[in-house]
């Protein structure tokens, strides 16, 4: 398997990026949102040196079910 920029560039992105989603400087609910992109792009890259078709199925599905799963403890965290 021949190591490709697109694959280092998304694992430094992935790994960097749950960190930061997880550690958010201002501990506010929308930084974290913002955040929470910087990781579903590395997972992009990474399934792109796969396969295109994969990449963008798995971006689609990261981003809407991570987005859906945020907002809801944003929604359960300022009712309580």
């Amino acid at each position: 398997m021949i190591v490709t920029p697109e694959f280092v560039a998304g694992m430094i992105l992935l790994i960097g990026g749950t960190v930061v989603t997880a550690f958010p400087r201002p501990k506010n609910y929308v930084t974290q949102l913002i955040n929470l992109e910087i990781p579903g792009w590395g997972l992009l890259l990474v399934m792109l040196h796969y396969n295109e078709s994969l990449a963008l199925f798995t971006f689609a599905a990261v981003s809407v079910l991570s987005t859906y799963i945020f907002v809801r403890i944003i929604q359960k965290k300022e009712g309580a």
